[in-house]
């Protein structure tokens, strides 16, 4: 399972881009969730398993990035674990 193919079920994106150009993507599509969707971001985030005290500490205490930023990172960094966990299960299996 690769990250673009998990993200790409919460955002209509293409699944032949480089890990920094989907950075790029979802900082834009998390500034405007923060903007203009508030709902819709809560549950994406949800829905990953952000840990939100986690992320309510980061983007109080982050003043070098953006609030997107900080999100987009955050939510990445999930998906990320949760790849590893499942191959971490898959390969015992």
């Amino acid at each position: 399972m690769s990250i673009l193919k998990i993200v790409s079920k919460d955002f209509d994106i293409e699944e032949c881009l480089s890990e920094d150009q989907l950075r790029k993507v979802l900082i834009e599509a998390f500034a405007y969730l923060v903007d203009n969707d508030f709902p819709k971001l809560i549950q994406i985030l949800y829905k990953a398993d952000v840990d939100q005290y986690r992320l309510k500490e980061l983007l109080e205490t982050t003043e070098d990035r953006s609030v997107a930023e900080v999100i987009a990172d955050t939510y990445i960094s999930r998906q990320l674990a949760k790849i590893e966990t499942w191959k971490k299960y898959s390969s015992n299996g």
